[in-house]
């Protein structure tokens, strides 16, 4: 039986979790909620680069993405900052959709999958 590895394994949510080659992170947020979404958007994409270099991947590797935002008018400029962090040619599969998110503050949260 292969191996799953998780990663800050909690009651409700794993950080990362990894399964033959594949990785699986956690839905990000902004750890600074009174920027702006594009703010919000680069502080959650430098943390999915980190969290996707700690597992030995990159976002090159990058499979596919969920976006949810606070408000769809706000996809615009969110896509702004994403298009110039997914390299040319490799972006992944993706849905973005209006969602209320947990906390006033948030207007966007960002899941993605990769591999190895």
């Amino acid at each position: 039986m292969s191996r799953i590895e998780r990663v800050n394994p909690g009651k409700i949510y794993s950080d990362a979790v990894e399964f033959h080659g594949f990785v699986f992170l956690r839905g990000m947020t902004a750890k600074d909620t009174t920027k702006d979404i594009k703010g919000q958007t680069a502080d959650i994409l430098a943390q999915i680069d980190a969290a996707l270099e700690e597992r030995g991947t990159d976002k090159t590797r990058l499979l596919s993405a969920q976006i949810w935002l606070s408000d769809i008018t706000l996809r615009d400029a969110m896509n702004e900052v994403w298009s110039a962090w997914v390299p040319p040619g490799l972006a992944p599969a993706r849905a973005c959709v209006e969602s209320k998110l947990a906390a006033p503050g948030m207007l966007v949260e960002i899941m993605v999958v990769a591999c190895k």
